[in-house]
């Protein structure tokens, strides 16, 4: 079993697997629908929080460059993933490209951390959705009970676990579920509720810039950058840096789009277009937004939770309305990220369970909605069980360093496969290979490495009962071994 460790699939195994149209996921989205899913997942709340923090603590004004810097830093892992969802347009992502190029023991290594990005992000991102829907209706003199709006337990570093009085977050554990329901359903009617909420939180950022572009202060950007405190990070060139740090996770979400690629209708060309264009489209959204916010006031006021509040208080009070809509437009956000995060998950176990690593039922596709149901349900109920009992914050610092280990594979592994299989047809090419393949990696593997020694140990605990599973199971019942030991 040891020797098999490393086995690799073929290529050629790959695109058979991809077109057999009975049996796999249906082909029905388009490169507009794609591109699309990747806009909801990329904006979330981070575009209404992180990026007022990031220029209040680290880049003031200049935080525009930081997320200039991180969506250049996405846009080497998004050439990545377009040029192997071109050539290999399969579910999975990460995790089947892995496959080909380093073997078995890393494919599962990389499937089960990314379940810590796909399926304990949307759970983190329902408890904010939970959190926002109760600050929202409480606008309108609606309180929602504590007992059954928050986590029954609380975690403290200094203490440990402890019972916060409350009995469960209905609220996130009925979002997760109505999103679970219309995973469920079917790809085009995920589609079609996405382009809805994304339409929404864009009409709320236009309404946004429009009514504040006429209040920006033009002496609220001077200094650009601000003067380095002395301490690295703290302004300065070195804060642009840490706050690219910062805003890079307000990107996390278009590596989810190359889960759908066995249900594109052209992944050779909708692939590219989809990653590449809600990463671009999302950029040009973030740098207008973080422009405007540190032009009504000065970035210094912007540290707080609710840096829109600040700047929409600045316009006066004819302006209160927009804090209303505000909100309803972070919970849109929120909902469209939860959507495309559970939907990422249930591709990256359909995949696994086709390799025999997991229970064949992970697999089985619905004949009517042709989509992997039942794989569906399951997770969406693991979902509400973590969303409704645990604080997830904690759990939710485990989501950058599982993306950041998918990303640095998938750059590694485009260098590995050009240079083992340079013939292959590819109908998307890296450009300037290999430097940016080469680049995507060290960024990723930094990036990794200067994160807290607490989230190592946790990743490391996580990946360990990955591999209580996998050699319990998934390497008795592997697909690929048995069709190896046969031949």
């Amino acid at each position: 079993m040891a020797k098999g460790l490393f086995i690799k699939k073929n290529l050629h195994d790959l695109r058979e697997e991809a077109s057999n149209k009975k049996e796999g996921l249906q082909r029905t989205l388009t490169g507009g629908n794609l591109m699309m899913l990747g806009i909801g997942a990329i904006i979330g709340a981070g575009i209404f929080v992180m990026t007022g923090q990031a220029a209040a603590l680290y880049a003031g004004p200049g935080v525009v460059l930081s997320f200039l810097f991180a969506a250049l830093i996405c846009v080497f892992a998004a050439f990545c993933y377009a040029e192997f969802a071109s050539m290999i347009p399969v579910a999975g992502g990460a995790y089947s490209y892995s496959y080909i190029t380093l073997g078995e023991i890393v494919a599962w290594t990389i499937g089960w951390a990314m379940t810590l990005e796909y399926l304990f992000s949307s759970a983190t991102v329902a408890v904010a959705w939970s959190e926002y829907l109760g600050s929202f209706l409480g606008d309108f003199g609606i309180r929602l009970s504590q007992r059954f709006s928050e986590a029954p337990f609380i975690y403290d570093s200094a203490i440990g676990w402890m019972k916060s009085g409350a009995l469960i977050n209905v609220p996130a554990m009925i979002i997760m579920g109505l999103i679970g329901g219309l995973i469920a359903l079917g790809i085009q009617t995920v589609s079609r509720f996405n382009n809805i909420i994304v339409v929404i939180k864009f009409a709320v950022i236009i309404l946004f810039i429009g009514c504040g572009i006429a209040y920006v202060n033009v002496a609220n950007w001077t200094p650009f950058i601000p003067s380095n405190t002395g301490v690295f990070g703290e302004f300065g060139f070195s804060g642009i840096l840490r706050g690219a740090g910062v805003v890079f996770y307000a990107y996390i979400g278009f590596d989810a789009l190359a889960m759908l690629a066995q249900e594109a209708r052209n992944p050779q060309k909708d692939m590219s277009f989809g990653m590449l264009g809600s990463l671009t489209v999302s950029a040009v959204a973030y740098i207008l937004v973080a422009l405007v916010l540190t032009g009504i006031v000065g970035y210094q006021l912007l540290g707080g939770a609710a840096p829109f509040g600040v700047a929409i208080d600045a316009l006066g009070p004819k302006f209160l309305w927009l804090r209303y809509v505000a909100k309803f437009g972070i919970l849109a956000s929120l909902t469209s990220v939860i959507l495309v995060m559970l939907l990422g998950q249930t591709r990256i176990f359909y995949a696994m369970a086709h390799d025999g690593l997991l229970p064949k039922f992970f697999g089985k596709v619905h004949k009517k909605t042709r989509t992997p149901f039942y794989n569906t349900i399951f997770l969406t109920a693991a979902g509400m069980i973590v969303c409704g009992l645990f604080p997830v914050g904690i759990i939710g610092q485990l989501v950058s360093i599982g993306t950041l280990l998918a990303f640095a594979m998938v750059c590694f592994g485009v260098l590995i496969l050009r240079y083992r299989q340079p013939s292959v047809h590819r109908p998307f090419k890296v450009p300037f290979f290999p430097w940016i393949p080469l680049a995507g990696t060290l960024i990723c593997v930094i990036q990794m490495i200067l994160l807290p020694k607490v989230i190592w140990t946790m990743l490391v605990l996580w990946i360990f009962l990955g591999y209580a599973i996998y050699f319990s199971f998934g390497i008795r019942n592997s697909v690929l071994r048995k069709k190896r030991k046969r031949g």
